[in-house]
């Protein structure tokens, strides 16, 4: 497994998640319950950064169409998601977020 750095543990809060093109992949790196949390940032409705949505209780709402997913798990709870959303794998080494790119998909 290739493990990607994406940006130091401290880019990232928890009502300001951190958004990034890796490897020509948009994603949001979110900080839920201590937790890091990586998903893919596009909505699947229409093009907008879910990071620049509204985070609260482990949810982000698209900032255009308000469509809501669970950070935990990428699961579209409501709205016009269409699906859930990609996740991958991350941990914390020396500091840094790190990501590797196998998609995690919820059923």
């Amino acid at each position: 497994m290739s493990w990607i750095g994406v940006c130091d543990a401290e880019q990232v809060q928890e009502d300001f998640p951190y958004s990034g093109k890796i490897e020509g992949k948009e994603i949001g790196i979110y900080l839920v319950d201590g937790e890091f949390y990586a998903l893919e940032d596009v909505c699947p409705h229409a093009y907008a950064l879910l990071s620049q949505g509204f985070v609260e209780d482990g949810k982000v709402e698209c900032p255009l169409h308000e469509a809501v997913f669970d950070v935990k798990t990428g699961q579209c709870l409501h709205g016009p998601g269409g699906r859930n959303l990609n996740r991958y794998p991350v941990r914390v080494f020396e500091n840094q977020i790190q990501i590797t790119f196998i998609e995690e998909t919820v059923a």
